[in-house]
Formats: structure tokens, sequence, C-alpha cells
């Protein structure tokens, strides 16, 4: 399963990077305003920072929610750099644009996918990931991870090629049932990925190897 990192905090990057273990990054409108960025050109601008800082692949989402626009947008993202993936709403004309990017080269993240059969729309469009939010699915009352699993059984059985992003992670056993579940990637927080490392016995047991350590 491939690890990207949920954010457009820089460092936040570099330090997931840096553990030699990220393979790409997502983020949309919500984490760019987090970090203070707006306008179209600064907007560009940190996506193009991104790209510098991780060889993966960086979702790069449309703000617009027509077909012609949702286009143009795409075509200008794309441009930034080649690991960019253009990340597009599940609606009526976000199907319809996802069709467009595929059959011109240009890749594509479906997000906000709630349902299998949204799913199946993504993946029949050539989607080349689909992110089944699966924290907000749980916040509904509905599970999750049950989400991903029947997506992947469906792909499975239909031989389609769209990978499973599991996002809208809240927790490390977010990721980890998620890679049971069958997920292709999990992008998620840093917390997240760092909440992965934290065990008390390992905690435990390294205080004892270094109290031991002393007596040699």
């Amino acid at each position: 399963m491939k690890f990207f990192i949920d954010t457009a905090n820089l460092a936040h990057i570099k330090e997931a990077n840096d553990l030699g273990i990220l393979d790409g990054v997502t983020t949309n409108p919500s984490l760019m305003a987090k970090e203070g960025i707006k306008g179209q050109d600064n907007i560009l601008k940190h996506y193009a920072d991104i790209c510098a800082l991780v060889d993966g692949d960086v979702s790069a989402e449309v703000l617009s929610t027509d077909f012609s626009s949702m286009v143009e947008e795409g075509k200008k993202l794309a441009a930034i750099h080649k690991n960019i993936v253009v990340k597009v709403p599940m609606i009526k004309d976000g199907i319809k644009a996802i069709k467009w990017f595929t059959d011109n080269g240009i890749r594509t993240n479906c997000t906000l996918v709630f349902s299998a059969g949204q799913a199946i729309l993504a993946a029949k469009a050539g989607a080349s990931y689909v992110s089944p939010f699966i924290g907000r699915v749980d916040d509904s009352n509905w599970d999750g991870i049950q989400l991903i699993e029947q997506i992947n059984h469906i792909y499975s059985i239909q031989g389609f090629d769209t990978q499973i992003l599991a996002a809208s992670i809240r927790n490390a056993l977010h990721i980890v049932r998620s890679a049971e579940a069958g997920a292709h990637v999990c992008t998620c927080p840093l917390d997240s990925i760092l909440g992965l490392l934290k065990h008390p016995l390992t905690d435990i047991g390294l205080a004892k190897f270094l109290e031991d350590a002393k007596k040699m």
C-alpha cells in the first residue's frame, strides 16, 4: 500500500518524506486555506513547491463545478509537473471531466466518494484514483472500511485499474484497517502516519534495553 500525506504544509511533507516511506501528496481547498494560501497564482506555485519536495503523485484539486471550467483548470494544473494528478469531485460534470482527462492522457483522482455506485462511475470514466472518505462515512453511522472492502471486491471482479485511495483518515487504526481492506493508497495527516510508530511495549522495551546497557 502506498502512503500519501494529506496536507498543504511543506514542513509536514518534508518530515514525512524524510522517513523514506512517502509515495505522494493529496491536498484540497480547505488544506490550502489552512496554510493561508490564496489566489490562483499562489496556489499553482504551492503545487510546484510540493512537487519539488516529493517524487510521487501530487493530487491538485479543481475548484470549478462545471465541465468546461474543470477541463480548463485541470489542464493548467497538469501542466505544472508530470506528477500532478487532477482531483475532480464526484458530480455529473466531474465524471464527464474525468472521461475527457482520461482520453487526453491526464491522470485523475475522483474525490468525495461515499458509495460503491459512485466508485463504479469513476472507474468507468477512467479515474486513476478513487477517494472514499472513510472518516466521514463513519461519521454518518456507516462503516467506511466496509465501503473500501466493497469497492475492492467490485474492482477485482470487473478488472478495473482504478486504485482505491482511502481518504478522511482519522487515526493510525484507520490506516491498518484500510490496508487489510485492500486499499491501494492511504492518505492521511502526519500525526496518523507517526501514530503507526507508537506502542507502549516498544517504549517499555527500549527503556529496559537502555537501562541494561548502562550496566555493561
